[in-house]
């Protein structure tokens, strides 16, 4: 996803954006301020991509978004009569263009026309999208979207958070999205006890506490929290202490005894030192991820009986890198809600990944927790659907949610089935072929000794078809001595392993017939599939080709989909899909030998899910 910039109707986005930077009127069109906000913040990405080093376009970027924050700061000031200065930035700043000076004021002036609570997203945003990509991505910087945050914090308050008396942390406090309107709860929690404002600014200094690694986005943090208590420094006659700490919270001691541990925790694959992996051992499984490990640190930093409230991807639902994490959540603070995010195009720029608001309670035994999904209206306002309650297993295996009203009867009737690919005489595995390690073997024409490599492309919705027809891709590779671990000799069902909740059906499948296999001599099937191929010993009772067709019809696209929480199809995920039983099975084998047609063999596989009552 690509950050959606404005648009007016009847004007192009160049002239939107044009008429914002030069001040003149838009004659005949009504530009909102946010359409002016995504205008100027496109145009301030554009800048911050012309400068060619990432060093340059850092340095550009942070002193753009303090000029932002500069003008911002100067009319909330003004709105309120304050003479505060706002905290002295870490570091001095390049010199900016006075093109690129004015755009940074127009910004900061439109930031302060919208609710305090909104400007860590606002301001936040502009940071990260003139960030260079490879920082962005180590930061893993994205910042949350204001219906988002009050949504969470609501969570957070129904698991048992009281915004007049507990103390909070956001461990990757990033520009504020999270601690300033935290801070403005507790501060509307107290005022309604008749509590006198320094009080309520000595207690505030107390109880809110946020950590960054980001020297810069720390600064952000200071100053967009202080903007939003200048009313209540003003009646108090002093300021908020600092209260954001520089660091890295997963190395350093950031404090204990939390009520609240909140925020959106960067995520992405990291490689761990040994003293990392020793400190977070208990919730690893393989690669770590930064949320992962965030995830962990917050029960750390939690009381016995405290709050976890986070935004992440869904990837921890099933991924079997988490299953560790699973299994200590459900030890140590099983969720209270789950909140899915629907339509991620809009909600986060650049982010691909499918995400989640998530709450959980330290010490308190859930018997279930609540489901919903939370559409994003506007800069403001979010719709909560509720659908429904799960119960949740403490073995770690993956959590199925329902990801519709009508989920919820369908994933009771998949607890009652214990069928799986394994029971069924099935091993899925990844294709074994990393073709770019092998590229001196690929061949283009067919040669005597060559072998068809499998590419993705060849598993298509209407079958197995044989192709590389892909850039970069070709249909042959001579394999050499000690690399028969590569070659498949018999049939198997091939499976896509990179599909999106966006598209028609998650699983794809295909069979790979013995007929083809057995003619090439075998076949090499690359790794974007995964193989599901018979283990050793006796033929499966159902068949491979059996096997395909149900994995392509709707009711166990439906039942991944309650399964999947990232666009991976794993292994470990098809493993963990509940199938009907053999004997049905059969009874779908015995209607593809009789060539029933594909509607009858939906509503038979359908049926045995519970959907045709």
């Amino acid at each position: 996803m690509r950050v959606q910039h404005a648009t007016v109707v009847g004007l192009p986005e160049e002239e939107v954006m044009k008429a914002v930077l030069t001040k003149t009127e838009l004659s005949g069109a009504h530009v909102t301020p946010l359409e002016r906000y995504m205008a100027c913040k496109a145009m301030a990405r554009g800048y911050a991509e012309g400068k060619k080093a990432d060093k340059t376009r850092l340095a550009h970027a942070r002193a753009f978004c303090a000029a932002v924050l500069d003008a911002y700061w100067a009319v909330q000031c003004k709105a309120h009569g304050s003479a505060m200065k706002a905290k002295p930035a870490p570091q001095s700043f390049v010199s900016l263009p006075a093109e690129a000076q004015d755009l940074a004021g127009k910004l900061g002036e439109l930031v302060s026309g919208f609710p305090v609570e909104d400007a860590g997203f606002l301001v936040g945003s502009i940071y990260t999208v003139m960030l260079p990509d490879a920082l962005r991505s180590s930061l893993g910087a994205f910042y949350t979207p204001p219906p988002l945050v009050s949504r969470l914090l609501d969570l957070a308050e129904q698991a048992g958070f009281d915004f007049a008396m507990g103390s909070a942390i956001d461990p990757a406090c990033g520009g504020g999205a999270f601690l300033a309107p935290v801070a403005l709860r507790m501060v509307a929690a107290a005022e309604k006890t008749g509590a006198a404002p320094a009080w309520i600014l000595g207690q505030l200094s107390k109880r809110l506490r946020g950590a960054e690694i980001d020297p810069f986005a720390a600064w952000m943090t200071r100053v967009l929290l202080d903007a939003a208590v200048i009313p209540l420094c003003m009646a108090a006659g002093r300021r908020l202490a600092d209260v954001v700490t520089v660091g890295d919270s997963l190395r350093q001691d950031i404090g204990t005894g939390y009520d609240l541990v909140v925020g959106n925790p960067p995520y992405g694959r990291v490689t761990l030192d040994g003293d990392m992996r020793a400190a977070y051992a208990r919730s690893l499984y393989g690669h770590a991820n930064l949320y992962g490990l965030f995830t962990d640190l917050a029960l750390q930093l939690a009381k016995p009986d405290g709050v976890v409230a986070y935004l992440t991807p869904t990837s921890f639902l099933g991924g079997q890198y988490f299953k560790e994490l699973r299994r200590l959540l459900s030890t140590e603070a099983r969720p209270a809600a789950f909140d899915l995010v629907a339509d991620r195009d809009g909600v986060f720029d650049d982010v691909l990944q499918e995400t989640l608001l998530t709450t959980y309670r330290k010490g308190v035994k859930q018997a279930t927790a609540s489901v919903s999904l939370v559409v994003p209206k506007g800069l403001n306002a979010a719709d909560v659907q509720p659908l429904g309650r799960v119960a949740l297993g403490d073995s770690g295996d993956p959590w199925l949610l329902p990801r519709t009203a009508q989920d919820a009867a369908f994933m009771a009737q998949m607890a009652q089935m214990p069928t799986r690919l394994a029971t069924l005489g099935y091993a899925v595995s990844t294709g074994p072929l990393v073709w770019n390690r092998h590229k001196d073997q690929l061949r283009a024409k067919k040669e005597k000794g060559a072998l068809p490599i499998i590419w993705a492309e060849s598993v298509t919705p209407d079958g197995f078809a044989f192709t590389a027809d892909r850039r970069g891709h070709v249909p042959y590779i001579m394999l050499k001595g000690k690399q028969a671990h590569l070659v498949d000799l018999h049939a198997s069902v091939l499976v896509q392993r990179t599909t999106s909740k966006e598209q028609a059906r998650r699983l794809i499948a295909a069979l790979m017939p013995a007929c083809f296999v057995e003619k090439a001599g075998g076949a090499v099937v690359e790794n974007h599939l995964n193989r599901i191929a018979a283990i050793a010993g006796p033929p499966p009772k159902v068949e491979p080709a059996t096997i395909a067709a149900v994995l392509n019809t709707e009711a166990v696209d439906r039942a991944f989909r309650c399964i999947s929480g990232s666009v991976a199809v794993s292994a470990y995920e098809l493993n963990a899909i509940p199938l009907p039983s053999e004997t049905a099975l059969l009874a779908v084998q015995k209607m593809l030998a009789d060539e029933a047609p594909k509607a009858a063999i939906e509503r038979a596989v359908s049926g045995f899910y519970g959907l045709n009552q």
